[in-house]
């Protein structure tokens, strides 16, 4: 559903809604004792912008402040959108003008794992993509399932972006904005140019990450 671009979680999008993702850290039989599953937070994370306080932690959850990864693939991930002196990020929307051919800017900041996951390697991020689609409103076919107005805008590799401290920075520009859309990212460790249905690989070789979407209303 998260994995598919322009699937269900776009078509939600598409309509407007703020449909935010989590990861999944369920866990009933670890592998280690015959089951699949890992310990919560051993493989798959949920990380939500908030203060150590349950309040915010929650006012983060409802509001998109959320990004999930796999591995511990990156440690933090910032997504930004900014015209004309404006900014808005994870789970927020831009407002720009549609009297004005505006360009919208996004900065993407990730931060690779210093040390090893918890199956003691170090990941290193190959691709990061940009995926953008349109927010046209309620569909008038309840069961569709898809938004055929989202694509990946970009591919970013380790030459497209730069370093500053610990962070990797991207910067990119979407020109001439004319009508509603969202941005999306996602980065993986792998060589996938879309993620592949699970086969017999290791899971630790194939981590990704997501963020929740930055929406841009014109107005």
């Amino acid at each position: 559903m998260t994995a598919r671009v322009g699937g269900l979680w776009d078509a939600l999008l598409g309509e407007g809604r703020r449909w935010w993702i989590t990861a999944t850290s369920d866990s009933h039989v670890h592998w280690t004792r015959g089951g699949s599953d890992f310990w919560p937070g051993e493989y798959s994370k949920t990380y939500v912008l908030a203060r150590q306080d349950y309040a915010d932690i929650m006012d983060g959850l409802r509001s998109g402040r959320i990004w999930v990864g796999t591995g511990d693939l990156i440690t933090s991930l910032d997504l930004t959108a900014s015209s004309r002196r404006r900014s808005a990020a994870m789970g927020e929307t831009l407002t720009v003008s549609r009297r004005n051919r505006t360009d919208v800017d996004i900065e993407i900041r990730f931060r690779p794992l210093a040390g090893r996951n918890a199956n003691g390697d170090h990941p290193e991020v190959r691709r990061v993509d940009l995926i953008v689609g349109q927010v046209t409103g309620p569909s008038a076919d309840l069961d569709s399932d898809t938004n055929p107005t989202t694509e990946v805008v970009a591919r970013f590799g380790p030459r497209d972006w730069h370093k500053q401290g610990h962070e990797h920075v991207i910067r990119h520009t979407l020109r001439n904005v004319e009508t509603d859309l969202y941005a999306r990212v996602r980065g993986t460790s792998t060589d996938e140019a879309e993620p592949l249905a699970d086969g017999l690989e290791s899971p630790w070789d194939d981590l990704w990450f997501y963020s929740n979407p930055v929406f841009v209303q014109v107005r």
